[in-house]
């Protein structure tokens, strides 16, 4: 079964880096560039899956990430999936921010590609891109010893 991952961030080159990383990983990603548009996207699914998981950056124009999170944990009749928060602000307040606002797990910009599919692994309770990312830290951690 194909997992389906919204990535919400208003850079396309980031947009691009997760969309690689996340869709290597064997999942099927689609985008979009602010929570607005990811709005949008998640209510106008009609016959196509949900989204089971949302990789989602706070500072965008139109609707930032925690107002998307806020507005999908609002959602009535969408199914609810975890939120995972990557963003530049490095911040303890920032994470507590993203948890207030319903997001489940928070990375600091630049993700690691490794520590990002892992966490999206864990978040999609995938067992087997959880172990392959795990397996793949734990040799960059070694072989920097």
């Amino acid at each position: 079964m194909t997992r389906h991952i919204l990535v919400i961030d208003d850079a396309a080159t980031v947009r691009l880096y997760h969309r690689k990383m996340l869709g290597d990983a064997g999942w099927h990603i689609d985008e979009a560039g602010n929570g607005l548009e990811a709005l949008e996207r998640v209510t106008g699914r009609g016959a196509e899956p949900p989204y089971e998981l949302y990789v989602c950056d706070i500072n965008m124009p139109k609707m930032d990430g925690y107002a998307f999170v806020r507005e999908l944990r609002r959602l009535a009749g969408v199914p609810q999936a975890p939120v995972l928060m990557v963003s530049t602000e490095a911040q303890s307040q920032d994470s507590r921010a993203a948890q207030d606002a319903g997001a489940n797990a928070y990375l600091v910009k630049p993700a690691r590609p490794a520590e990002l599919v892992l966490t999206a692994a864990l978040l999609l309770g995938d067992a087997g891109a959880a172990r392959r990312a795990a397996a793949q830290i734990a040799a960059a951690t070694a072989g920097a010893h």
